[in-house]
């Protein structure tokens, strides 16, 4: 199969199958380190323990820039 006919098969896929063919393309470009991914996935999992639990409370992002904004001059 020629590029340009790969080109305009994905094109023609549904949105999420394309968003999913964009995430394995660019995972094969910039293939994560093993230790450092699986260190991500334990500090993802605790951060989403400590909010399920209600230890951390979160904050809307709407919030978050409108202090980030209030700050520059």
């Amino acid at each position: 199969m020629k590029t340009k006919d790969l080109i305009a098969e994905v094109i023609s896929l549904p949105v999420e199958d394309r968003t999913m063919f964009v995430d394995l393309l660019l995972k094969s470009l910039n293939q994560p380190e093993s230790e450092i991914e699986k260190k991500w996935v334990e500090v993802s999992k605790r951060r989403l323990a400590e909010i399920r639990s209600g230890e951390v409370k979160t904050i809307p992002g709407e919030e978050v820039f409108e202090k980030i904004w209030n700050k520059i001059p």
